[in-house]
């Protein structure tokens, strides 16, 4: 197989950084602007009358005349011949004529209301305000006084600066007062470098955790704002787990921008030399196993049929536990009864009465790369290694094996494990955070971050989202992954987490190891061994109000 030639029908692939840095990212662009444009001044009224209005009417003395009250009544005496009018209106009197009568102007003597200067002033104001607003909208387009500068860190995991920088730079384009700072973290000791720092107060606003790690996160995830996303939007657009899984009471606290699970690797020249298909159910798996187990004459095993039945050399035997107790229907908080027991009988026949797998041989992942191994459960990354470890071996990806149904209308049982984003209930720009995170789960979005991924390991991941299946479906490698994520569950018992010694998946797997070695190495019976498993995960269960 050649995952390297696998690549979607999508858009064309970013080009990672230049810088090639590894530990952060630091967008610098030039800052917004935030402050106003103040409105240039009127031009000063030479002589202030009423405000908008004409000058004042002047004395024919070069005086600032008095206004003219309006006329009173009948006991205001007329205007005397000898005296100058002073409303500026009517001029004096020439005549010599004694007595003679001055016409008072209509209205009493008051000049009339310059109603037309008063308009156009007011206009030129309207006018001159427009434009000054005109120019603040072009010159500070998006940095109004709402719009404050927000800074946020981001910790991620698997992608580097330079896949997740050009995502980034498009968004604050579009958002000139958002500043985000990626760093990839390392995987080691994760989680608890998280947790402290959150409990510290100093972030990050915006990181990945698994889906298993909502009761651990549980104080420091902001709940996802309807306005960004809604519960039934969430609902159309990701796979159903993740509605299950990234919920915290009715609040959902996640955003996935991918998917994975497990899968059956089969090795296609030991298939092929030995007439055999890929089982489809797990009875088939067991018959298969046992025909393409080869030992030598001292009965050393040199070709295993399948990994499974013990926990030291079985990679990934916690999802494979799993997802076989969710098929059978067995809780798996409390596996306790026929249902668990048979889950974990069958798990462990491989390892007890068929002898396909024992303790001699090395990890599964690499046995399956050696070529030795016929059949191999894994998620989709372990194909990198895989790849990695043996470029000529001929692999093929198939689904999990079923149990039998009565019902053909009956769904699959499948496993998930994956990762998702999370903002801190701290973040002082939790409300903008969310806004990037919904950017990030986009269509386009998620294809760049596919595209910059498979310039660095072979592949992407799987999209997190339905409707872009079809994308993957075809994929050597994911396209068994996507056909079994509508129908995927998960629990904390998961693999790969980096929980940490102290963390959910690695105490609830400890019980369940524990009951297994008893059942492989000291030939203990399951139901002796499972009230001590359904104990011991009840215990640790019940530290965390939100666990399942």
């Amino acid at each position: 197989m050649d995952p390297q030639k696998q690549n979607p029908p999508t858009s064309p692939p970013v080009p990672p950084d230049q810088s090639g840095n590894q530990s952060g990212l630091a967008s610098n662009p030039v800052p917004a602007e935030t402050g106003g444009v103040d409105i240039p001044p009127l031009p000063p009224e030479q002589n202030a009358g009423v405000a908008g209005g004409p000058p004042p009417p002047q004395d024919v003395g070069g005086s600032m005349a008095t206004p003219v009250p309006g006329p009173e009544p009948s006991s205001m005496p007329p205007p005397s011949t000898t005296q100058t009018d002073v409303s500026g209106n009517v001029p004096p009197s020439t005549s010599t004529e004694e007595n003679q009568q001055i016409i008072p102007p209509e209205g009493g003597g008051r000049k009339a209301f310059p109603v037309k200067l008063v308009l156009i002033g007011l206009a030129v104001l309207v006018l001159l305000v427009g434009a000054a607003f005109a120019i603040k909208t072009f010159l500070f387009k998006g940095t109004t006084p709402e719009q404050k500068e927000v800074a946020l860190s981001y910790w991620g995991l698997w992608e580097d600066s330079a896949t997740m920088g050009e995502l980034i730079r498009e968004y604050e384009s579009q958002n000139p007062n958002v500043k985000i700072q990626y760093t990839k973290q390392s995987k080691e000791d994760y989680r608890e470098r998280l947790i402290n720092s959150l409990a510290g107060g100093s972030g990050p606003d915006i990181f990945r955790f698994h889906n298993t790690w909502v009761p651990m996160l549980s104080s420091h995830l902001a709940d996802l704002p309807g306005e960004v996303m809604d519960a039934a939007t969430f609902q159309r657009t990701f796979y159903p787990v993740a509605s299950q899984d990234l919920r915290r009471g009715a609040s959902l606290v996640g955003i996935p921008l991918m998917i994975d699970g497990l899968a059956l690797y089969i090795n296609e020249d030991i298939f092929s030399g030995a007439s055999k298909s890929a089982p489809k159910t797990w009875e088939e798996l067991r018959q298969t196993a046992l025909v393409l187990t080869v030992k030598d004459e001292e009965g050393r095993t040199q070709q295993a049929g399948v990994a499974l039945g013990r926990t030291d050399n079985v990679d990934h035997w916690e999802d494979i536990l799993s997802v076989m107790m969710l098929q059978n229907g067995a809780d798996p908080a409390n596996p306790v009864g026929d249902l668990g027991e048979d889950a974990l009988s069958f798990f462990t026949v491989f390892a007890t009465k068929d002898r396909v797998w024992n303790g001699t041989l090395p990890p599964s992942t690499q046995a399956f790369a050696s070529g030795k191994l016929a059949m191999y459960f894994g998620p989709s990354w372990r194909a990198f290694e895989i790849e990695k470890l043996n470029p000529n071996l001929r692999f093929k990806v198939v689904p999990v094996p079923q149990l039998p149904k009565n019902d053909p209308e009956q769904p699959d049982v499948n496993w998930a494990s994956y990762w998702a984003e999370g903002v801190w209930s701290k973040s002082e720009g939790s409300g903008e955070a969310w806004k990037f995170l919904k950017f990030l789960s986009q269509e386009s979005s998620l294809q760049k971050i596919y595209q910059g991924s498979s310039k660095t390991r072979v592949f992407g991941a799987v999209y997190p989202r339905p409707d872009m299946a079809s994308l993957l479906e075809t994929h050597q490698v994911l396209g068994t992954y996507v056909k079994q994520a509508p129908s995927a569950k998960s629990w904390y018992l998961a693999s790969r987490t980096f929980d940490g010694p102290t963390g959910i998946n690695s105490r609830v797997a400890a019980y369940f190891a524990d009951s297994i070695n008893g059942i492989v190495d000291q030939g203990k019976k399951p139901a002796a061994v499972l009230p001590t498993v359904a104990s011991g995960v009840g215990q640790v269960l019940s530290g965390y109000s939100s666990a399942r």
